[in-house]
């Protein structure tokens, strides 16, 4: 109603529903007005016609608009409410212009049937011929025949043009009813919404308080489960100090606790079985229908299940048994708690006995773990003592396996050099004086390391016990400390280099002696100068001495000699 009521305001929207509605209604027919046929269908459907591209062509169409209107000068430039002024302006002016035109062809018309107007334009004429006559004929006859068709044309237009106004008119009404219609629809829509609204309120309203109540009943089952621990606790903690009683009780007491434990149990299976054995006699009494039930299917013998037959003889098994048999007494007798423990200073008594007792055990595993960790500590020395006595023996059986190599390898020499001795390459006197040489350094080397004898010893004898004296060495020297050893093999290298640097000056002096003694003579000797140029040959490249050699020959001679004076 609105939309219809103020068209200025929107015109756009009122331009397109009321296209939509004169697509939607159907052209008149011949017949007249009566025969138009308009669909009523639901005005919130969408057609089969396509609306969205001429929603999209107006769209296009205010587009182009716009950026032509952003192309104009300010002055150029107008409102909305100027452009509708301008259109509705062209609108009036195109209406004054088509009513001036049939002013004047109704002017036209009627002054040409006036006959007075024919007199006067046949007065007026100047005589013409017959053809000028017949053409004038002509153009007049062309020009009312082209008047009766533009006369015919706009009868025709007038009624296409009431025609669209009464389209127009039903498509007014149509929008006016869709209006009402889509009233009422909001109106129901808010409606149901109020509804709805009042009911998600009561829902909510019923959900807070089922959570309120939930919330209760939580707290107070948090409340029970939190009593119900309370109590299991403090449950555990009596069950706890009544076995730590019974315990601490006399084993005679234990027994007779035992013993009413048992006959409480027994009392227990005897009330158990009169009740299923009076259950029993409840179950055996029949009625008189049962009776009848029994005789009819007495007729034909039953389908039996081996299960029930084994649930019936289990049955029979449990009723044949013998009864328990009858004790005196009630339950409740044997079923109270008794405690052994009168007066609580028998407790503490022997809780303090119980104390001295763990005290003293405590004190004899203090000593035991005492004992045991001297014991541990001598073992792990002891182990440690046979490790290290472990390495150096082997080292020694490396060493002396060592040495027995090399001996066996000097002793294939030596036996070669008798060999060579003996077989004549040397004279009788040679040998005889390599023999009182060789004879003379095993003395030398027999007082060093025996000392001094009064009697006569042949070499080989002496030999024998310089190696007897050796092996003793030897096995002295496993019992000599390693710190020791490395003190006197430092003191022995430090002599052997201080006796090394002496020859090795003694042998830089005499060099220099033999260099002067040498120049002295050159200076003394009579020069002959030669009368010839003498011939001297190509002069070879001077021989490298290989320093690696040299210094591994050094090393083993060094490491042998170490070997043999200290091992």
């Amino acid at each position: 109603m609105q939309a219809v009521a103020n068209p200025s305001d929107n015109a756009d929207k009122e331009q397109e529903r009321t296209s939509i509605r004169s697509i939607k209604a159907k052209p008149p027919k011949s017949g007249g007005a009566g025969n138009t046929y308009i669909s009523l269908r639901n005005p919130f459907k969408l057609p089969k016609e396509d609306i969205f591209l001429l929603r999209n062509q107006q769209h296009k169409k205010k587009r182009q608009e716009r950026e032509h209107q952003k192309g104009l000068k300010v002055h150029q430039k107008c409102t909305y409410l100027g452009k509708i002024q301008e259109t509705r302006a062209e609108f009036r002016q195109e209406l004054e212009k088509w009513e001036k035109e049939a002013d004047t062809k109704t002017a036209n018309t009627s002054l040409r049937n006036n006959p007075s107007w024919k007199k006067a334009a046949v007065r007026d004429r100047n005589d013409e011929s017959m053809v000028a006559y017949i053409t004038k004929k002509k153009e007049m006859f062309m020009l009312e025949y082209s008047l009766a068709v533009k006369q015919e044309l706009m009868t025709n237009l007038a009624e296409v043009a009431k025609v669209e106004e009464n389209r127009l008119q039903r498509a007014a009404q149509f929008l006016e009813e869709d209006a009402a219609m889509f009233d009422e629809f909001l109106k129901e829509n808010d409606k149901s919404s109020v509804q709805a609204i009042k009911i998600a309120e009561k829902e909510t309203k019923a959900k807070l308080e089922k959570i309120a109540d939930i919330k209760r009943i939580t707290g107070t089952i948090v409340t029970v489960k939190s009593d119900i621990s309370k109590f299991e606790d403090i449950l555990k903690d009596y069950t706890n100090f009544n076995e730590f009683l019974l315990k601490l009780s006399p084993p005679e007491w234990q027994e007779k606790q035992q013993w009413r434990r048992e006959m409480a149990q027994k009392i227990r299976a005897r009330e158990k079985q009169q009740q299923t054995a009076a259950k029993a006699v409840q179950g055996t009494a029949p009625t008189t229908q049962s009776r009848r039930r029994e005789s009819s299917q007495k007729e034909l013998p039953p389908v039996t299940d081996p299960r029930s037959l084994r649930k019936v003889s289990t049955k029979e098994n449990k009723m044949k048994e013998p009864p328990v048999p009858e004790i005196e007494g009630n339950l409740s007798e044997y079923e109270d708690p008794q405690i052994f423990f009168t007066d609580p200073q028998q407790l503490l008594d022997l809780l303090t006995e119980l104390e001295k007792q763990n005290l003293n055990l405590i004190q004899n595993s203090q000593d035991t773990e005492e004992s045991l960790e001297e014991f541990r500590i001598t073992m792990c020395n002891t182990r440690k003592k046979m490790e290290q006595e472990t390495e150096q023996l082997s080292q020694q059986v490396d060493i002396i396996s060592c040495a027995i190599e090399r001996e066996r390898v000097r002793a294939a020499e030596l036996e070669l050099k008798a060999r060579l001795f003996s077989f004549g390459e040397f004279k009788a006197d040679t040998q005889d004086r390599m023999l009182e040489g060789l004879g003379l350094k095993v003395k030398e080397v027999y007082q060093l390391s025996v000392g001094e004898t009064e009697a006569n010893l042949t070499t080989l004898q002496m030999l024998t016990i310089i190696e007897g004296r050796m092996e003793e060495l030897v096995e002295s020297l496993e019992l000599v400390p390693r710190d020791r050893l490395l003190v006197v093999d430092r003191v022995r290298e430090k002599e052997r280099r201080i006796k090394q640097r002496e020859e090795k000056v003694f042998l830089q002096k005499k060099q220099q002696e033999e260099r002067l003694r040498k120049a002295l003579e050159r200076a003394q000797t009579d020069i002959k100068r030669p009368l010839v140029r003498k011939l001297v040959p190509r002069s070879q490249p001077p021989m490298q001495a290989d320093l690696d050699a040299v210094v591994d020959e050094g090393t083993n001679v060094e490491l042998e000699n170490h070997q043999y004076f200290f091992t």
